[in-house]
């Protein structure tokens, strides 16, 4: 029996660390399905779906967890579909290139139980100018009693903080 995972992976950027997800994966007869990643500034932020024998889910769990400097959280995606009744929001991020924004706004999603759905990111810079612009646009998912206010004050902060522009809307009800 094939089971279905969501893995979300937040930490520090470095050679090899695809690899060493996906040796892991392969390792436990898992397949890599598909995934959204960003690098940034030395850090790492992506979100895998991977197909894994039910035998080996757990040790995959733990194999997972062993990665250094990386914070891997493992859901099974018919959970997370399940999660897809509440909220549905969307992040978008523009400012310059800077360590700690993946890292930062993370541990704020993180901590009012807002998963990322799907992520896109880039850097570009501006002609005739020194400035290298970070840009991301996410589609996050919460409990329907998610307090926007406090959430939306915490990415504020962030963006005063780091000088980049951040923008939160509700986009569905479900």
């Amino acid at each position: 029996m094939t089971q279905h995972l969501v893995l979300t992976v937040i930490g520090d950027d470095r050679p090899g660390l695809v690899g060493e997800l996906s040796s892991a994966i392969s390792a436990h007869q898992g397949n890599w399905l598909e995934s959204s990643m960003a690098q940034l500034a030395g850090k790492f932020a992506g979100i895998v779906e991977v197909s894994v024998d039910a035998t080996q889910a757990d040790a995959l769990r733990n194999a997972l967890g062993q990665l250094a400097g990386l914070k891997v959280t493992v859901e099974s995606a018919a959970a997370r579909k399940s999660a897809l009744k509440g909220r549905r929001l969307k992040l978008a991020l523009v400012g310059h290139d800077r360590i700690g924004i993946v890292r930062e706004v993370s541990q704020v999603l993180a901590h009012h139980a807002v998963n990322v759905e799907s992520l896109d990111t880039h850097t570009s810079s501006a002609p005739m100018s020194a400035a290298v612009l970070f840009h991301a646009v996410a589609e996050l998912t919460a409990a329907p009693d998610l307090d926007v206010g406090a959430l939306t004050g915490e990415l504020e902060r962030i963006s005063n903080d780091l000088m980049v522009d951040i923008t939160l809307d509700e986009t569905i009800r479900a």
